[in-house]
């Protein structure tokens, strides 16, 4: 493998795993306000970022080169409202989709027909990112914060396994 393409590789590995610690922040916020089902949303969400890390952790491994983990940065721990959260959210998905369409273009660039193929898997569950955190902020953008329907927003979020 390319030595620039596993270094970044490596450098996405720690992305997935800071992205990772920030959702648990973002539980934690909502721990904090008693909103459970918002909680246990980005708690399954840190799972889900923690396996993307894994699966190329384990891509690496297979194709014979070391991985090397990095700091994680510390996350954000004050947001002003779940409206906040899922701004930043969206915003946190699209830079990571940023990020891997250029890792999967360093790719092509460097001739590496695995990894294209290994990132392609990366490229569509990002438009799924970016939906789910979208269509939880259109929600909350409709709703008052003082209203039963962010009580109802937080029992459907519950549901997340």
């Amino acid at each position: 493998m390319d030595k620039k393409l596993c270094s970044a590789f490596n450098e996405q590995i720690n992305n997935e795993l800071y992205s990772a610690y920030l959702y648990l922040a973002m539980a934690a916020y909502f721990e904090y306000e008693n909103l459970e089902g918002f909680a246990q949303w980005m708690k399954v969400q840190a799972k889900e970022e923690v396996n993307h890390a894994m699966k190329m952790f384990e891509f690496l491994n297979d194709r014979g080169q070391r991985v090397i983990l990095g700091a994680v940065h510390k996350p954000p721990a004050d947001f002003s409202s779940p409206r906040d959260v899922f701004e930043r959210t969206l915003k946190h998905e699209k830079k990571i989709t940023s990020l891997i369409n250029n890792l999967y273009d360093l790719s092509i660039k460097v001739k590496d027909n695995s990894s294209s193929v290994f990132l392609q898997w990366y490229i569509s569950e990002q438009v799924e990112e970016e939906k789910s955190a979208s269509s939880i902020l259109e929600k909350l953008k409709m709703i008052k914060p003082s209203s039963g329907s962010m009580i109802m927003l937080d029992r459907e979020l519950a549901k997340r396994e």
